[in-house]
């Protein structure tokens, strides 16, 4: 009910007409491609070491599988 209200005052809002200049809308754009590149880095860093460690350990296999034959 709360938000039907609140939806309905911003309905009924006439408008501001305000002047954005171009260093806010710069800024706007910076802060919001730094929200998303934040993001974007923490997924990188929390997925990073455990697809790093899973190719360590295929190299390792692969490396032991082909000493392995080449001592045969």
């Amino acid at each position: 009910m709360r938000a039907a209200v609140i939806l309905f005052l911003f309905l009924l809002s006439d408008s501001a007409y305000a002047y954005i200049g171009p260093g806010l809308g710069a800024g706007a754009v910076g802060v919001v491609l730094g929200f998303l590149g934040s993001i974007f880095l923490a997924l990188f860093a929390i997925l990073y070491y455990p697809i790093k460690r899973m190719i360590r350990k295929l190299k390792a296999k692969s490396k032991a599988k082909t000493t392995k034959t080449d001592s045969e």
